[in-house]
């Protein structure tokens, strides 16, 4: 069921780590897009039961809502969030990443729905992830991790599925002006 007006979008920015889809989603936010973050519901789960908020704890808890309601389960605890922030606008949703999410979404939002798919080759995306300033990885992280990720989240199906891609191989200007041109085909 379409629950939103044909003019305002949910765009979906998925990718890599390292790929530059924190940079999207910021630019996006900056252009009016209201931003809802699925990892929150990680975060409150961790909240309401006194976890302590690190990597391995949330690994944990994403695996064990994943186990207990579904791999859809992000999207499902989300989805008042997406609806209520479309109402003030277009939306972007950062963090979406399996297929189950992405067909949930897809089903509740139809024609409104879309993902943009930010790609950037393993060197790349390695290099900037040493670098980070905000959870930085050790280069011999990087490969393990993106190997866990394709597996646990089904990563792969929304990346592939995407209805825009941008390879963000090159200045933040050049990403920034990519998403410009994916903003006027929406």
């Amino acid at each position: 069921m379409n629950l939103v007006s044909k003019m305002l979008k949910i765009l979906a920015v998925v990718g890599m780590p390292g790929s530059g889809k924190s940079e999207a989603v910021q630019f996006l936010v900056k252009r009016g897009f209201h931003r809802v973050y699925f990892g929150d519901v990680i975060f409150d789960y961790m909240k309401k039961h006194n976890l302590k908020i690190n990597e391995r704890n949330e690994d944990y808890t994403r695996g064990e809502l994943r186990r207990k309601h579904g791999m859809d389960v992000m999207a499902k605890l989300s989805a008042k969030k997406v609806t209520k922030a479309l109402r003030r606008g277009n939306v972007v949703i950062e963090s979406m990443y399996g297929t189950e999410e992405y067909l949930f979404l897809k089903k509740r939002y139809g024609k409104n729905f879309f993902v943009l798919a930010i790609f950037a080759s393993p060197k790349i995306r390695y290099a900037r992830l040493t670098k980070r300033a905000e959870r930085p990885l050790k280069r011999n992280q990087c490969e393990p991790r993106d190997l866990s990720e394709l597996r646990k989240t089904n990563k792969g199906g929304p990346i592939a599925l995407a209805d825009f891609t941008i390879i963000n191989e090159g200045t933040l200007k050049d990403l920034k002006s990519n998403i410009e041109k994916v903003m006027k085909k929406l």
